[in-house]
């Protein structure tokens, strides 16, 4: 399986199986319309006729010896090693957990997931208690991992933070004598931070996810106060700066949402450049195509122009020393994920759970609020293995639009959450997710391919 695109000037080949990329001259890359699932022995009679008027024969020529040579490194049409360990795949031992400690949030953000914070349960705060026990819940499950990672998450985490420093406290008094190592992630709105939470933060969470959408206008259009008066961009941006100037080498991100009300988000991508930073995910909204700022189908060639634009801007950027991280072009095309991350890269309900206020444990943070989904709670011990096994089945063989599919390794399968609730079955594939990734993949590969231009030239 391969596929073939061109963009910005570059003919780009990708061969699924073994990941490489090629970058083509015209002939072998028109070439390549003649070839179905493999590199003939001998020129297609049909590709002699409608190329060799306009490259030559022996252009042709050696573009079909260029096809056949990559085709015998493995490099081109290359066999699937990976569908034969589909089956194999089991439970793992859990990693991860997202911790609602919060279920309630001091915005309303129009497109929230979590119904602005509730997650339709009713506004809630973790007790500590609680929290311990989700603590010992993961360290219980977690098999020989050393490394674990905790999200604190709403809602709005720092409404509840005293329940996460505790928590913190909690969990590294058992790190020697259980042999693990906690790293902690917090998200937030922003709107609570002082200089004690920031200092908090900036010691004790490996990651910190900043919420904000861009320019004013934009975040504050959907981004409001809990009273509905005002949006939240100018408590935000100055408490975000400090945070982030504070934070030394330690990751962090900014993250918002685009929607069809900013179709031109590349302008809010760089608003976010323009005020300091250079860790960047701006992510399409997932919602009912009923609402009036989702992205629909039609919405998508607009969307894939400015994915566009934005990777022109990136390699500018990057080629004038002034580059920045857009979390959605990241990609190793060296190496790239490993076996078992390219046949299932959501590790949702099998190495990740979330926890609720309640104790409830769910497959992920957007499962949280159909019961449907409940897998236990960290207060009794229940676990349903059952239901994890399904998660970790749930793998790019297992999905049949997934298993047909050029992007199936870098994807690995999408987000289950939704294929859940907008396809109504984790294991079918979320199409304007689908055709949103793809794009990105595209862009991400050629802006690699540019820079190794300019590299190679400089």
């Amino acid at each position: 399986m391969i596929h073939k695109y061109a963009l910005n000037g570059y003919r780009i080949v990708l061969d699924t199986n073994s990941g490489a990329v090629h970058l083509f001259d015209e002939a072998p890359f028109a070439l390549l319309d003649y070839c179905d699932d493999q590199v003939p022995d001998k020129l297609p009679q049909e590709a002699i006729a409608a190329l060799q008027p306009k490259f030559g024969k022996d252009v042709l020529e050696e573009a079909h010896q260029e096809l056949l040579e990559l085709q015998k490194k493995e490099q081109l049409f290359s066999s699937d090693d990976y569908a034969q360990f589909a089956g194999m795949m089991r439970g793992a031992p859990i990693k991860s957990m997202c911790l609602n400690v919060a279920h309630d949030c001091n915005l309303r953000c129009e497109y929230c997931f979590a119904a602005k914070g509730d997650f339709g349960r009713g506004r809630m705060l973790m007790p500590l208690n609680v929290a311990k026990k989700s603590i010992d819940f993961l360290i219980a499950n977690s098999g020989d991992r050393y490394n674990l990672e905790l999200d604190f998450f709403g809602g709005e985490p720092l409404m509840n933070f005293d329940v996460v420093k505790e928590t913190v406290r909690y969990a590294r008094s058992l790190e020697k004598e259980h042999h693990k190592n906690f790293r902690f992630t917090i998200t937030t709105n922003g709107i609570l931070l002082d200089d004690d939470k920031i200092d908090f933060i900036n010691r004790e969470m490996s990651n910190c996810v900043l919420s904000i959408d861009g320019r004013k206008e934009v975040n504050d259009r959907l981004r409001v106060r809990a009273d509905g008066k005002s949006g939240s961009y100018d408590a935000i941006v100055p408490k975000f700066q400090k945070l982030v100037a504070s934070r030394g080498d330690k990751d962090y991100y900014a993250r918002g949402t685009f929607t069809k009300y900013n179709l031109d988000f590349t302008k809010d991508i760089l608003h976010l450049v323009d005020l300091g930073f250079d860790e960047i995910s701006v992510e399409p909204v997932v919602s009912d195509p009923k609402l009036d700022y989702s992205i629909k189908e039609e919405d998508l060639p607009r969307v894939f122009e400015e994915y566009d634009r934005l990777s022109q801007e990136i390699i500018k950027r990057r080629k004038e020393g002034r580059g920045f991280n857009f979390f959605h072009f990241m990609i190793d095309l060296d190496q790239g994920p490993c076996a078992i991350k390219r046949l299932r890269g959501c590790s949702c309900g099998n190495e990740y759970v979330a926890v609720t206020p309640e104790g409830d444990i769910f497959p992920c943070h957007q499962f949280v609020g159909d019961d449907r989904w409940k897998m236990g709670s960290v207060l009794d011990g229940t676990y349903d293995h059952a239901m994890k096994n399904r998660f970790a089945a749930a793998n790019v063989y297992a999905k049949p639009e997934c298993m047909k599919c050029w992007a199936k390794f870098y994807c690995s399968g999408g987000c289950n959450a939704n294929n859940n609730q907008y396809e109504h079955d984790i294991l079918k594939a979320h199409k304007i997710s689908c055709d949103l990734e793809k794009k990105r993949l595209e862009c991400a590969i050629m802006i690699q391919a540019a820079m190794a231009d300019f590299h190679s030239e400089s």
